[in-house]
């Protein structure tokens, strides 16, 4: 099987349109942050690390220290796709980054967004 291209970018070369995104809505780079690390598990010294060692999409969802379990909660369509119907868990993990910086965004608020 071919990997997509999304796989082999670097967290760090796309982490910067995600503040844009959100600070362009009126959000902040650490409600970014938060969201990746409540993903993830990454600490944010952990966080900072991977994006300072360019680390791919692929290896930074491979190595997350604690994937939270609420992340199969979130639900919707980003890029046409449901995210919950996403077979391939590291395109999965990818979309639902990406749904939750959609959500950022959109301005729901910090605890819906986390799934509390």
């Amino acid at each position: 099987m071919i990997k997509h291209h999304v796989y082999t970018m670097s967290v760090a070369s796309v982490y910067p349109l995600y503040v844009i995104k959100a600070e362009k809505k009126g959000r902040t780079k650490t409600e970014v942050d938060e969201i990746i690390r409540w993903l993830t598990g990454y600490s944010q010294e952990e966080l900072e690390a991977q994006l300072e060692k360019q680390t791919d999409f692929e290896t930074f969802f491979a190595e997350a220290p604690k994937p939270n379990p609420l992340r199969t909660l979130i639900k919707g369509v980003i890029c046409g796709v449901r995210v919950e119907d996403i077979e391939e868990p590291t395109m999965q993990e990818i979309r639902y980054l990406d749904k939750l910086i959609d959500e950022l965004a959109k301005g729901k608020a910090m605890d819906k967004i986390l799934r509390k």
